[in-house]
C-alpha cells in the first residue's frame, strides 16, 4: 500500500535525528574543550570590558603556550574568596608571573622592582599601594582593569594556574564591539 512514503518519511526522520544529534555532540566538544562565551558580570575590567560584554575564551591556548603578562584569563572562582557564589568565573589581566615580586606604590605597579608599563589603563587611572606579594610556582598574580573596584590578587591572593579556564581573546558582543582583545 503506502508502504514507500513511510519508509520515506522514517529515512528522513532518523536523517534528521543524527544531524541534530552531532550538531549537539559537536557544540558540546567545542564547549568543553576549545571554545567557550562568557558573559561579564561586573565592572572590574571597565574600560576594557563592560558589564553584560560577552567574550570568547580559547581554553587550548594555554597548553600550547605559556601564560603572558597582560593577557585576560578567565579562571574559577577560588574557594577562599568569600565573594558571591552565584558567579562561579572570574576575568581578570595577568599582571604577574609565577616568581615575580610584585607591589604597588605611587600609583604604579612593580615587579621585580621595574616600574610596569600598563597602555591597557586610561590615563589617570589610581591603582592603591599593596606591600610586595611573591608570587608562587604554578600561580598568577591577576587584576582588573577597573583598580579601585576589583577584587582581584590584592585580596584573593595570586591564582593558580589549575584554576585557569582560558584566554580571552575576542569581544562578541555587542556586536558594535566585536574586536579582538
Amino acid at each position: 500500500m503506502d508502504r514507500v512514503p513511510l519508509l520515506r518519511r522514517s529515512r528522513w526522520l532518523t536523517e534528521w535525528i543524527l544531524i541534530i544529534g552531532a550538531a549537539l555532540l559537536a557544540a558540546l566538544v567545542i564547549k568543553t574543550f576549545l571554545l567557550q562565551a562568557f558573559y561579564i558580570p561586573s565592572e572590574s575590567m571597565t574600560p576594557t570590558l563592560a558589564v553584560r560584554d560577552r567574550v570568547l575564551v580559547n581554553k587550548v591556548s594555554y597548553h600550547v603556550h605559556h601564560v603572558h603578562r597582560g593577557d585576560i584569563v578567565v579562571f574559577r572562582r577560588p574557594q577562599a574568596d568569600l565573594g558571591g557564589p552565584e558567579i562561579k568565573d572570574l576575568i581578570k589581566r595577568v599582571i604577574g608571573l609565577p616568581r615575580e615580586t610584585i607591589e604597588a606604590h605611587d600609583n604604579q605597579v612593580f615587579v621585580d622592582g621595574r616600574a610596569m608599563r600598563e597602555p591597557y589603563l586610561p590615563p589617570g587611572t589610581i591603582t592603591a599601594n599593596f606591600p610586595p606579594v611573591t608570587i608562587p610556582p604554578h600561580a598568577y598574580f591577576v587584576m582588573g582593569d577597573n583598580r579601585t573596584n576589583s577584587r582581584d590578587s590584592r585580596f584573593i591572593g595570586p591564582i593558580g594556574e589549575n584554576l585557569l579556564v582560558g584566554r580571552a581573546f575576542i569581544r562578541i558582543w555587542p556586536v558594535t564591539k566585536l574586536g579582538l582583545l
